[in-house]
């Protein structure tokens, strides 16, 4: 692989500029959700650039004409695979018929501030089932393929809305408090860093990498949930109530894909596993986590709860 990247990387770098110079050519990247929004941008770019890319949606009859684009567009085979983070036994499935190394995972797909209350046939919230334990049974189960790649890196897409909430671990699943859709959201974003942080330092011998990331607010298909008044509380509507491609302050989509390139692809973080970005840099910590803010909360960091977190995790997928 290339290790001339280009410098000078800012907050509007684009997935374009990260992947200048950088040649994957015989390298196997997953993509969960790479169909759309960034999730596809990041599939094109790292394509662009000699990876074998694996589209893992849930439809892959629709996402058939994106395949066929990436593929005419960089001359790589791009291959589909169905995949449905809320079925344990289908991801199951999907790992155990994986064959051969694997050198990028990016786990991008998500679901954002569902309205309503919505639990999986094992009970669990359902954003906390997408977000965070799909990707994680998905990640466990592709570990052996991960490693004999030897280089590995898994790229995790959490959020800055982990500002909003830690990981309530007496009440996860919202059996005896009150449902919110926006702090179940930003507990799974949370639970995402914690479980990068801990999975990082247990597979630091294997040859694999391990960050999270916030990607910066994009317009793209995740806001499909929100309501007139949930799109102007995150700041996606004008004074006069219309809907913004690219409100202030966000990014589109090449700007969103950036640091998911950066640490999926460029030598500048062959070696740096377990650490949160945003903007293309490491974040620093935000010690008084609020809506609107950025940086990492240290709660999201602390090694005891990302230890606590792991337990949980394997816990709940043991005994679904």
């Amino acid at each position: 692989m290339s290790v001339h990247p280009p410098a000078n990387f800012t907050a509007r770098s684009t997935a374009r500029d990260v992947i200048e110079r950088i040649d994957l050519t015989g390298r196997r990247a997953l993509v969960t959700g790479g169909a759309s929004g960034i999730g596809l941008v990041t599939a094109r770019t790292l394509a662009q650039a000699g990876a074998e890319v694996t589209l893992a949606v849930r439809n892959p009859q629709s996402a058939r004409p994106v395949a066929a684009e990436i593929e005419a567009a960089t001359g790589r085979p791009v291959h589909l695979a169905h995949l449905n983070l809320t079925d344990l036994a289908g991801i199951d499935a999907f790992t155990a018929a994986w064959e051969g190394p694997l050198h990028i995972l990016v786990n991008n797909a998500g679901v954002m501030a569902l309205p309503d209350l919505v639990r999986t046939e094992q009970g669990w919230e359902s954003q906390f089932a997408t977000n965070h334990l799909g990707h994680a049974a998905l990640t466990l189960g592709l570990h052996e393929a991960l490693k004999a790649a030897t280089d590995a890196r898994v790229v995790q897409v959490s959020s800055s809305a982990h500002l909003l909430a830690g990981v309530d671990f007496e009440d996860i699943h919202f059996t005896r408090r009150p449902y919110d859709p926006w702090i179940a959201y930003g507990q799974s974003k949370t639970a995402i860093i914690l479980f990068t942080q801990e999975l990082a330092e247990r597979w630091k011998e294997d040859g694999i990498t391990l960050n999270s990331l916030h990607p910066g607010g994009i317009m793209t298909n995740l806001q499909r949930h929100l309501d007139d008044a949930q799109l102007a509380f995150v700041g996606a509507k004008d004074t006069d109530g219309t809907t913004l491609e690219v409100p202030p302050g966000w990014k589109t989509p090449q700007q969103g894909a950036a640091t998911s390139v950066l640490l999926a692809a460029s030598p500048l973080f062959a070696h740096v596993s377990g650490r949160y970005f945003e903007d293309l840099a490491l974040a620093p910590v935000q010690h008084e986590p609020a809506p609107g803010k950025s940086g990492v909360a240290p709660y999201a960091t602390d090694p005891h709860l990302a230890q606590r977190l792991y337990t949980e995790t394997l816990g709940m997928l043991r005994q679904r």
